[in-house]
């Protein structure tokens, strides 16, 4: 496949191949997907069942405003094979026992599913249904992202104003970040977070910037956008501007 993504089921393999395939398919996992393979985040060097679990456990109540954050998902390296407990790069097949980590594995979202009845295609180039044998309308988004036109209207009635592949705003939110300056600027944080400094990355330009910490969003001092993602900062996190968007949208 083009740029070497790799996307794939395995199918029609010798019967002790097929036989690894399938030891321990569907006996491991979590809540949100069946897969033979923990991950190692990226941004906290911790250990999850996936994505997900991560987000849950990082983002709760519980943790410290300066703490919460996603999982950078592209950038994950090491996984963990749920049978023999061999730490590994990313890949299909454990290195070590030859187990397959999931029956469908997409190398450019570093993603695993033994459950493969829900005919996954991931990323902009796989999507669920290909856009472009479907009957219903579609439309392209300023990123080059193409989406159903009706998903885009879903999209906005639930006020969600960012590419689902690429997270860039597509269309003008420059009356809503002005809203937000004023926001800001009208909350001062307390004396304990005045000097505490974070790092960012835009969504829309993609810049990396360190500014003062705020509890309702943080400024990209490239493109002066709010939609963007805390990446490093206080105990080291990734999170998100993205609810008080919405609220500033509703």
């Amino acid at each position: 496949m083009e740029n070497g993504l790799k996307q794939q089921r395995i199918s029609h393999l010798p019967a002790q191949d097929e036989c690894t395939m399938e030891m321990g398919s569907q006996k491991y996992g979590c809540s949100h997907y069946r897969r033979r393979c923990k991950i190692i985040a990226p941004c906290c060097n911790e250990i999850f069942d996936c994505r997900h679990c991560h987000n849950d456990a990082k983002n709760s109540i519980e943790v410290d405003p300066l703490d919460r954050h996603d999982i950078p998902r592209h950038e994950l390296k090491r996984v963990i094979c749920s049978m023999c407990k061999t730490e590994q790069d990313v890949q299909q097949m454990c290195i070590n026992c030859g187990v397959c980590l999931g029956k469908y594995y997409c190398s450019k979202c570093k993603f695993f599913d033994d459950d493969v009845s829900k005919n996954q295609y991931h990323c902009e180039k796989w999507n669920m249904q290909y856009l472009f044998d479907t009957p219903r309308d579609t439309t392209v988004l300023p990123c080059g992202h193409t989406i159903h036109l009706n998903c885009v209207k879903e999209m906005e009635r639930h006020f969600q104003y960012s590419c689902p592949v690429c997270s860039k705003s597509y269309c003008d939110m420059s009356r809503v970040w002005e809203r937000l300056d004023q926001e800001v600027a009208s909350i001062p944080m307390p004396q304990m977070y005045q000097n505490k400094m974070v790092w960012i990355l835009c969504n829309d330009c993609g810049e990396r910037s360190e500014v003062n910490y705020h509890i309702l969003a943080h400024k990209c001092l490239n493109c002066k956008s709010y939609n963007t993602r805390q990446t490093r900062g206080g105990g080291g996190g990734h999170t998100s501007c993205s609810n008080r968007i919405l609220e500033m949208v509703r």
